[in-house]
């Protein structure tokens, strides 16, 4: 039993169409087949050449990204850092502003050490 080729790739899918249209005398009865295959390979064509574009667009667009939301970053550091001199390190209203206010040092106790016991005389 002769086993049929495996077709992989869009460029053999393309050869394979050409291959059809250089003996369509000799392919009579797959007429039908044969176009419907050509419109299919010819839109796998097309779609390829789209999703390229589409790639090349959205790598160009992360990189715009990426440099917006850099200089945004940048921004907002200046902008916390003049909101905190505008209102005062300790004022609550900066809690409105996603800032912690200064409210002082908790100061930890220190731990009660008990007296050590007289030394015992020495003669």
């Amino acid at each position: 039993m002769a086993r049929i080729g495996k077709i992989e790739s869009l460029g053999d899918l393309q050869r394979f169409k050409e291959s059809m249209s250089a003996n369509v005398d000799q392919l009579q009865p797959y007429q039908e087949s044969r176009l419907k295959f050509e419109v299919l390979v010819i839109k796998s064509l097309s779609l390829t050449q789209q999703q390229a574009a589409l790639t090349a667009a959205k790598q160009e667009v992360s990189q715009q990204l990426k440099t917006v939301l850099g200089e945004a970053h940048r921004l907002a550091t200046v902008l916390r850092f003049a909101i905190r001199e505008h209102f005062g390190p300790d004022s609550e209203k900066l809690v409105e502003f996603g800032l912690q206010p200064f409210r002082g040092r908790v100061r930890k106790l220190k731990p009660e050490v008990p007296p050590k016991p007289p030394a015992p005389p020495t003669e």
